[in-house]
């Protein structure tokens, strides 16, 4: 938190994060054209935002893109908001939606965490039905080869499409597979009206991707989700950006401590 709140604090770093806010996902280029600073200024700001996780990079070719990560402001927000009277860090409140709102560039949600754990059990975490069942209440039926089948099982209904496949399979290091289809009995098991789901259903399929990165001795695990593959004023981009940081959430606290955090009621 004292790194999040040092880079929050200069202004030069909030006008990094402005410009990332009004276009997400820009090279280092991009950046310094939009301010008045050289390059190697630009560099030396994006090195502090990226230490204190505030923003998370993302390799594309031979380019460097740069997002905003909501993972820290959610994390403040959780420690301090629930113990003081909201209208004093109304200001930081205000901060941690605009981060979670972005739109990002080509409509990417892009979140950045770190779990105490290694890229096997990670791994497992990720992939192994009686895992993803305690945090996210889905299992996968697939044997995740690259190009197989998905079929999604969740509150007793069973979601199969040809389209639902695995993209990627790289163990312990990098996993991508198409998002689900949204069917009227996914709708009703998990509250969605007949107007969102016409809307969800109208929009192109979207795909997921898990990148891990082992610290080392540290003892921990960088884990990058990046969904993306929506259109512009996607119904499913607005309702993935408040889903993905609880189930990260979930997956953390369930590989660093053996239990799951409480399920919240579908909205």
């Amino acid at each position: 938190m004292d790194e999040v709140f040092k880079a929050l604090g200069d202004g030069s770093r909030r006008r990094l994060l402005d410009s990332l806010n009004a276009r997400n996902g820009q090279t280092l280029r991009e950046l310094c054209a939009g301010l008045d600073m050289v390059r190697q200024s630009v560099s030396k700001h994006l090195a502090v935002l990226e230490a204190a996780n505030l923003i998370t990079t993302v390799r594309r070719g031979r380019e460097k893109l740069h997002y905003l990560n909501a993972e820290p402001i959610n994390a403040i927000a959780e420690r301090w908001i629930s113990r003081y009277d909201r209208e004093r860090v109304h200001a930081l409140a205000d901060l941690k939606n605009v981060l979670e709102d972005t739109a990002m560039d080509g409509n990417a949600f892009v979140y950045t965490t770190y779990i105490r754990t290694t890229p096997e059990r990670l791994w497992r975490g990720l992939t192994d039905p009686e895992f993803t069942r305690r945090y996210w209440g889905v299992k996968f039926g697939t044997d995740w080869a690259a190009g197989s089948p998905m079929v999604w099982k969740e509150g007793g209904q069973e979601t199969v499409h040809p389209e639902q496949v695995v993209i990627e399979f790289d163990p312990h290091r990098r996993l991508a597979y198409t998002w689900h289809t949204f069917t009227p009995e996914w709708a009703q098991a998990n509250g969605i009206d007949g107007e969102t789901l016409a809307k969800l259903s109208a929009e192109r399929r979207s795909k997921v991707a898990f990148d891990i990165e082992d610290l080392g001795d540290s003892g921990t695990v960088k884990l990058t989700v990046v969904h993306d593959g929506f259109e512009a004023g996607s119904t499913a981009r607005q309702m993935i950006q408040h889903g993905w940081p609880a189930l990260v959430s979930g997956l953390k606290t369930l590989l660093e401590t053996g239990d799951t955090l409480p399920q919240p009621q579908p909205q």
